[in-house]
């Protein structure tokens, strides 16, 4: 079973960024797709970003799409999410997780609608974005 720890989150000014991580643990890591999601108070889990698991492949969200970058490092188990041009309603709790189902049809990959949005292993990471 993986266990994922999310860790980076902070209080950050409009237009800042960040660079979230998330550690795995377990041998499996290297062999699945991982993602992000968040939750912001009041509102359901938004699926963010996901990555396959050679890096070849990932997927965006239209909410970040073009501010956020997710890769990973499998020989230090770890999962990163750049977070540029950061705005007030980026403010949630980031997680990271599986994705238990992922696509690739014509060379078209999907993985986001595969994010385990009832993960709730890790406590996830606190992201505030206020002046």
């Amino acid at each position: 079973q993986l266990q994922l720890v999310e860790s980076g989150g902070d209080w950050v000014q409009p237009g800042g960024s960040l660079r979230l991580s998330c550690q795995a643990f377990g041998e499996s890591m290297p062999n699945l797709a991982l993602g992000w999601f968040r939750q912001a108070p009041g509102k359901d889990r938004e699926a963010i970003s996901c990555i396959s698991s050679s890096s070849e492949y990932t997927n965006y969200a239209n909410t970040v799409k073009g501010r956020f970058t997710v890769s990973r490092d499998n020989t230090k188990r770890m999962v990163y999410l750049q977070m540029n041009n950061l705005k007030p309603e980026d403010t949630a709790t980031y997680h990271c997780a599986v994705v238990l189902s992922e696509s690739n049809f014509g060379n078209n990959y999907r993985c986001l609608s595969g994010i385990d949005l009832e993960a709730n292993g890790g406590q996830g990471t606190q992201v505030t974005v206020s002046s």
